[in-house]
């Protein structure tokens, strides 16, 4: 009987400008999921039986709200694999936080809603208060680890490695299909569709050579795929980040060098030339995550606001949204590696206008 598998959720096909080369293409499908390198990505365990939402009971399609909360065993093992992950040697951190509002990955246990994440840096398009990777049964027992590691490799950015158009596989589709459309799974046609039978992309595969012991490739039984012969008595991944595994997150998160010490140096400086009235918008992407002093320079009245960009959209963060007092403004903010930032500066005098810049440090 095949295990208890992650389901991603369906997602809409990425539109790119027309008349792309295949490379640029192909760069851009493989690098818009992944993080900034020296990311510190911050998780939050949801722990308040409060936080819940409405599912099916697998198996039935009757409705009951279950909450997002587990237990302390249920977070060591997730614990355990974030560090497992982060022991390869990976450019990127995790640091747990006590915030929702703080964490990039907010991780639930909501038992009966499937086990998935949201891919690399779709994250960030997810409501703050709403999770971005679930664990939806017990994964403190015997083989669950691989669980785990294959939902945190998702945070990370890879996809379903069976998936890959390199492996070649040719499914028994209606046998797929009735396989997973029974215990423990209960998937519906398109969920099957979505998590295995549909090919990637060439630049969204993991590599050019198919690995079909990647901890991102699921483990079937025999009977559900016809070719290649050698895989018709299933697929029997190691269940451990593999070598091809570990060199494809070294790839995009290589080790970095370790920082100078007190080296704050500004990251962003802009000279203004406004006239009066006159408002200019710039973006920040900081290096680090930290607090920082965003500011204005030089003889002119200025009002400055910054704003964290979240969905194509500025949501206000800091400074005098409403147009207040002009001055040489400056805020104190704390702004996270990995996400982009608008600062915003509106003149209010002449003197000293061309002179007047903004900086960040």
């Amino acid at each position: 009987m095949t295990r208890r598998l992650c389901s991603l959720p369906r997602q809409p096909a990425p539109c790119f400008a027309p008349g792309l080369t295949a490379e640029r293409l192909g760069a851009l499908l493989a690098g818009r999921r992944m993080w900034v390198n020296g990311t510190v990505l911050h998780y939050y365990f949801y722990d308040d039986v409060r936080d819940a939402s409405v599912i099916p009971v697998p198996g039935t399609g009757e409705l009951r709200r279950v909450p997002w909360a587990g237990g302390e065993a249920q977070r060591d093992a997730v614990r355990e694999c974030l560090r497992e992950w982060r022991e390869l040697g990976i450019g990127v951190t995790f640091r747990e936080v006590g915030d929702r509002h703080e964490a990039e990955l907010r991780i639930g246990f909501q038992t009966g809603g499937g086990s998935w994440s949201a891919v690399g840096r779709e994250a960030l398009t997810v409501g703050r208060g709403e999770r971005t990777m679930n664990l939806g049964w017990d994964v403190t027992g015997p083989g669950e680890r691989a669980t785990v590691l294959h939902v945190v490799g998702h945070a990370l950015g890879m996809v379903h490695e069976h998936q890959s158009p390199y492996a070649g596989l040719h499914w028994d589709d209606e046998a797929v299909y009735a396989e997973l459309a029974g215990p423990p799974n209960f998937w519906s046609r398109q969920t099957t569709d979505t998590n295995v039978l549909q090919r990637l992309e060439a630049g969204e595969a993991s590599g050019s050579v198919w690995d079909p012991q990647s901890v991102m490739t699921f483990a079937f039984g025999p009977g559900l795929v016809l070719e290649p012969e050698q895989y018709r008595g299933g697929l029997r991944p190691s269940g451990a980040p593999s070598p091809a595994d570990k060199e494809f997150v070294l790839r995009w998160y290589p080790p970095a060098a370790p920082p100078e010490p007190a080296a704050l140096v500004p990251f962003r400086s802009a000279p203004l030339g406004l006239g009066p009235g006159e408002q200019a918008d710039f973006s920040v992407e900081p290096p680090e995550t930290r607090d920082y002093t965003v500011g204005t320079f030089g003889d002119a009245d200025t009002v400055l606001v910054v704003f964290e960009e979240r969905d194509g959209e500025p949501r206000f963060l800091a400074g005098h949204d409403d147009g207040g007092a002009p001055g040489n403004a400056a805020v104190r903010v704390r702004l996270v590696k990995g996400r982009r930032y608008v600062v915003r500066v509106r003149l209010y005098s002449t003197w000293g206008s061309g002179e007047t810049a903004v900086m960040c440090w």
